[in-house]
C-alpha cells in the first residue's frame, strides 16, 4: 500500500508523519496550556532553553528521545520509589514487532513507562493506543500524535463504531506487518477501576477484523505479548472509589473532562511507591495450540484467557496486597508476607487516600470497601490461577 495511500485511510488517528513534526512543535511552543502545563511539572525550567530544545528537533524520533524519555524518567524520579522490569529474556529474539497488551492502571504512564524500559532494554519504542476523550485540549492531541500516539475513538453510534474498529485494525496491522512498529494497547477499554483484569474479547474482535486469514492465524501475525503492570500505590484509587459511591448513589452519572484531567495529573503527580513491569510469553505457541473449529466467540474468549493467565502469573505483590486482603476478608491468611509497621503504614495511607474524599454523603464503609477491592483483587486473580 502507497504511503500516500496509508496516509489518507488513517489520517484522523495516526501519529504525525515526518513532514508534519515542525509545524506541531510550533504549535505547542505558542500554545499557553501547554507553556502552564509543562512549568507545572518543572517551574524551574528556563522555557527559552526548553523552546530552542525543541525547535532543534526535526524527527518525531528525536522528539521521543530528547524530551518523551527525560519527562517520563523525571516522573519516575519524582513519584516512584523504583521502575523495574523482569522477562526481558521473554522478548521475541530477532526484535520482530509486537502487540504488546497490558492490563491498564494509569491513563498516561501505563504505556510510557513500558516505552522506557523497552528503549532501555534496546527494544525500540511503542507506539501507544490512546481514547479520544482524553484529547480535551488541541494542544493535547497534538502532543500525543507527535509523541507517536494513534487515536481510539469512542462514543460513537453502533454504526460508527464498527466502522471506526474496522479503521482502527486495519492500522494496527498496517503497523506490525508492514511498517514493522511495536504497538502497546490496553487489554480493555479504559482502566479496570476496581483492578479486576479481564482481557475483553471485543478489543480481539478488532485486531481480528483486519485479517484475512482464519482467527488463530490474523492473531498469531500481531505477536502479542501480554504485560503485567504492578503498582505498590494508586494515587488515583480514592478518585477511582468516588466514581463507584457517585454511579452507586446516580446510575445515570458521567464523568466531565475536568474528571478526566484530575485523573491524569493525579496519576502521574501522585506517589506511586514501587512499579513493576513483568514481560509474559509471546503467546503464538498457546494459539495455535487451540482448536481452530471452536465457536468464534467461544475462541475469543479462550485467546483473552490465555493473555489473562499471563497477566495473573506474572503480578508483582507489595505488603500492601496482603494487608488488603487480610483486612477485606477479615483473616491473617497472608501475616507472613508483612510486619505490623507494614500493616500500620498502609491503614495510615489508606485513611489519607479516604479523608481526600469529598462528595455529599460520603459513606467512608462503602469506600473503605472499593480501595481494598482494588489492591486485593490482583492477588486473588493469581491465587485462583494456581487453584
Amino acid at each position: 500500500m502507497a504511503q500516500d495511500t496509508v496516509s489518507s485511510n488513517f489520517e484522523d488517528i495516526r501519529p504525525l508523519n515526518p513532514n508534519e513534526v515542525h509545524a506541531a512543535i510550533e504549535e505547542l511552543l505558542t500554545s499557553d496550556e501547554f507553556k502552564k502545563a509543562i512549568l507545572y511539572v518543572k517551574p524551574d525550567l528556563d522555557w527559552n532553553l526548553f523552546a530552542a530544545a525543541m525547535r532543534a528537533c526535526k524527527t518525531k524520533e528525536e522528539f521521543k528521545t530528547t524530551f518523551g524519555y527525560d519527562a517520563v524518567m523525571t516522573v519516575a524520579k519524582k513519584t516512584t520509589f523504583s521502575l523495574t522490569v523482569s522477562g526481558r529474556s521473554r522478548l521475541p529474539q530477532g526484535k520482530p514487532a509486537c502487540t504488546f497488551i497490558s492490563n491498564h492502571r494509569d491513563i498516561v504512564l501505563d504505556a510510557s513507562f513500558l516505552n522506557v524500559i523497552l528503549y532501555d532494554v534496546g527494544y525500540g519504542l511503542t507506539q501507544i493506543a490512546i481514547g479520544d476523550n482524553l484529547l480535551i485540549h488541541p494542544w493535547i492531541e497534538t502532543f500525543v500524535r507527535l509523541s507517536n500516539c494513534f487515536i481510539v475513538k469512542r462514543g460513537v453510534s453502533v454504526r460508527q463504531m464498527l466502522e471506526a474498529s474496522n479503521q482502527l485494525s486495519a492500522y494496527i496491522n498496517h503497523t506490525i506487518q508492514e511498517t514493522h512498529e511495536s504497538i502497546w494497547i490496553a487489554q480493555r477499554e479504559g482502566r479496570a477501576k476496581d483492578s479486576n483484569d479481564r482481557t475483553q474479547p471485543s478489543v480481539l474482535k478488532m485486531l481480528n477484523m483486519a485479517g484475512e486469514k482464519d482467527i488463530i492465524s490474523n492473531l498469531s501475525a500481531l505477536n502479542i505479548v501480554p504485560i503485567s503492570i504492578s503498582y505498590e500505590y494508586d494515587p488515583c484509587d480514592y478518585l477511582k472509589a468516588q466514581e463507584f459511591q457517585l454511579k452507586r448513589d446516580n446510575p445515570a452519572y458521567q464523568k466531565t473532562q475536568h474528571d478526566d484531567l484530575l485523573n491524569m495529573e493525579t496519576g502521574i503527580l501522585g506517589n506511586k511507591g514501587r512499579v513493576h513491569f513483568t514481560i509474559g510469553n509471546l503467546i503464538n505457541d498457546q494459539l495455535q495450540a487451540l482448536d481452530p473449529s471452536m465457536d468464534k466467540n467461544a475462541l475469543f474468549a479462550a485467546v483473552a484467557s490465555i493473555i489473562d493467565r499471563e497477566i495473573y502469573t506474572h503480578y508483582r505483590f507489595y505488603p500492601c496486597n496482603y494487608v488488603a486482603y487480610d483486612l477485606l476478608s477479615g483473616t491473617r491468611c497472608f501475616s507472613s508476607h508483612y510486619g505490623a509497621k507494614d500493616k500500620k503504614d498502609f491503614e495510615t495511607y489508606l485513611q489519607g487516600q479516604l479523608d481526600k474524599i469529598q462528595i455529599p454523603n460520603k459513606d467512608e464503609a462503602f469506600l473503605r470497601h472499593k480501595i481494598l477491592e482494588m489492591y486485593t483483587n490482583p492477588l486473588k486473580n493469581h491465587l485462583a490461577l494456581q487453584d
